[in-house]
């Protein structure tokens, strides 16, 4: 890949981010729509980017249910739009990226909130995130 993998995870977390915005049957088009207008994004990293975030849309559902069975009080619909991104596009690379290291999944998913969250956002990320591995070793 020829852009970082820093600004991949970047790039999905915007996908991500519209997932709610658009119908199922519409969700395609504007991943391609919106690769189209990455000039960053060419060839492999785009390919990349479209299976990939084709891929998380597929397990949404899945995402979503863990999330909120580790979110007491928290409902899907009440958090941040930008701080459950962050959780879903963090917990797949946890569960289904072979080569993202849950450390480094959690710690990128972070610094992304620190970026796009609001003030308590890291914390809330991190926390949530936090369950949802402790869950998986035990």
């Amino acid at each position: 890949m020829s852009i970082s993998r820093s600004r991949l995870r970047d790039l999905s977390l915007q996908l991500v981010y519209q997932y709610d915005f658009y119908e199922e049957k519409d969700r395609e088009e504007q991943i391609r729509l919106f690769v189209e207008e990455q000039e960053s994004l060419e060839g492999e990293d785009a390919e990349f980017i479209k299976a990939r975030t084709l891929d998380i849309f597929s397990k949404m559902p899945e995402l979503d249910r863990d999330i909120e069975a580790h979110t007491s009080g928290w409902k899907l619909n009440r958090m941040s739009r930008v701080d459950l991104s962050v959780i879903r596009l963090a917990l797949y690379e946890m569960r289904y990226d072979d080569e993202v290291p849950v450390k480094v999944a959690i710690n990128e998913a972070v610094e992304l909130a620190k970026t796009y969250g609001g003030e308590s956002s890291p914390q809330f990320v991190n926390g949530v995130l936090a369950k949802l591995v402790k869950e998986t070793d035990e």
